[in-house]
């Protein structure tokens, strides 16, 4: 990044929060939080519904084929709902962030805008796939949901560019504060790119694949094990089974990567007041004026972790600026949201090892009750997760908005009275998630007493759906 004027002098130079602080940070991180729980679905259901089609087609699965068909409405329905909540998240950037979009938005905007091309694309192709189940030939109405999930996948990948951005600016020119140079790629596939957004996707895969896994985990324990119960737990099981091992590796990849380039964020993960090598690493705990309190202590494990020897030195708040040194409290957050996504990530490996077990021992799917109580409660558990994720990047950036250039305190509007505004959000957001449970229960509740027999699925096997006599389209 060239500057010519490097504007961090005017950041020290502003003194104070403005009151409208508070509310917008609420609104932004209630927004935020409830929309990043349907990004999983839109990148990743698709894919598993997918696997479905391609398994009913393959094989001439009929349950395989049902399963594909009931996923598609289901992901539709949570596309339309995404789509609502992204479009309140882009008006927010604007209102209540004006120093961020009129200083950076010919930066930051830019992958939004990339992102908003992969929407259009997905969004055609969710209507041409839904629109074909009837009207297509079967091969070529599988190919008409692949684009739906590169599609996804790039959308995310955007978002996530400008995202990553925000942590490690790079590819523009400054000039007394200004940009007046945008290097396109630079922005886009900036120093935390990759990282982020492999981390990110495949958390979206863990949590789609759990969360399909355990609402068939839950119609298992009452009673239904019927092979259309089996079949879509075992793909939304297997799919985040896979990914986990490989979270895993990558997160441990990310935080390594956050140690270097990231020493503010990293500090609060470790919850190190003062710099220093054969750095502990504090279980749980709290900062209380600069000291750590209540944590449980592992003798040099930060230090292994970060540098793969006890000796490695690891930057402490103190060595952050005054002025811009994160609150006890932020750090506090951020140390105990990392401790909650690597506690709730390897109860979820565990779990996938219980399964590994169980089935090794039995040769067929577990049926141990304890078992599919865990799964069933999986989706749950990876939510937890991905949400404590999301607050470790975002509250772990602060008090900065991109991180060297603006503050958040700077980026804020400068409008007061915000809170009128959040509470309207509030409401029209509930309205939005009680609209969108109360029709996939409506779904479920019509799938489940229609019975299998009547489900029509528009090709494959011709028994045993057309020997009913009574198949008809599926509402």
């Amino acid at each position: 990044m060239d500057r010519v004027s490097h504007p961090v002098s005017k950041a020290l130079a502003a003194v104070g929060d403005p009151s409208q602080l508070l509310p917008a940070r609420e609104q932004m991180a209630f927004t935020l939080g409830f929309h990043i729980i349907l990004v999983p679905f839109g990148v990743a259901l698709t894919a598993l519904m997918l696997i479905a089609h391609y398994r009913g087609l393959r094989h001439g699965d009929g349950d395989a084929l049902r399963l594909a068909r009931r996923w598609s409405k289901v992901a539709a329905v949570l596309f339309a709902v995404g789509a609502i909540t992204g479009t309140v998240l882009s008006f927010e950037l604007g209102i209540l962030w004006p120093g961020l979009m009129g200083d950076y938005g010919a930066a930051f905007g830019m992958p939004f805008a990339v992102e908003g091309l992969f929407f259009f694309l997905e969004a055609i192709f969710v209507s041409i796939y839904l629109y074909g189940w009837n009207r297509l030939p079967p091969w070529a109405h599988f190919w008409t949901g692949v684009p739906v999930v590169l599609a996804s996948l790039g959308g995310a990948a955007a978002v996530i560019a400008a995202n990553s951005w925000m942590n490690q600016p790079g590819g523009i020119t400054l000039r007394d504060g200004h940009v007046t140079a945008v290097r396109p790629l630079r922005v886009f596939f900036n120093g935390a790119f990759w990282y982020e957004t492999v981390h990110m996707l495949l958390a979206a895969y863990i949590v789609a694949g759990f969360t399909v896994a355990g609402v068939y985990a839950a119609g298992m324990l009452k009673g239904r094990r019927d092979r259309h119960h089996r079949l879509g737990f075992l793909i939304g099981f297997l799919v985040a089974a896979a990914a986990i091992p490989v979270q895993i590796f990558v997160g441990d990849t990310v935080a390594r990567q956050v140690f270097q380039d990231e020493p503010a964020k990293f500090a609060a993960i470790e919850l190190l007041p003062a710099t220093g090598d054969h750095v502990p690493e504090n279980l749980g705990g709290f900062l209380v004026d600069g000291k750590v309190r209540y944590g449980l202590p592992v003798p040099d494990m930060a230090s292994i972790l970060a540098g793969f020897t006890p000796s490695t030195e690891i930057k402490g708040l103190e060595a952050i600026p005054a002025e811009v040194r994160p609150t006890d409290r932020s750090v506090t957050i951020v140390h105990l949201a990392f401790d909650v996504m690597v506690g709730t990530t390897f109860l979820m490996f565990g779990l996938v090892l219980w399964f590994a077990w169980l089935w090794w021992r039995g040769r067929t799917m577990p049926t141990n009750r304890w078992f599919l109580r865990g799964a069933a409660v999986s989706g749950l558990v990876a939510v937890v997760c991905l949400e404590s994720g999301w607050v470790v990047t975002e509250v772990g950036r602060q008090p900065w908005t991109v991180v060297g250039l603006l503050l958040t305190r700077q980026a804020v509007t400068t409008r007061g009275n915000l809170w009128p505004l959040f509470g309207a959000t509030v409401a029209l957001y509930a309205a939005v998630g009680i609209g969108a449970v109360l029709v996939l229960r409506g779904m479920a509740r019509h799938w489940r007493t229609a019975g299998d027999e009547t489900v029509y699925v528009p090709y494959g096997p011709e028994q045993p759906f057309a020997a009913s006599g009574t198949a008809g389209e599926e509402r």
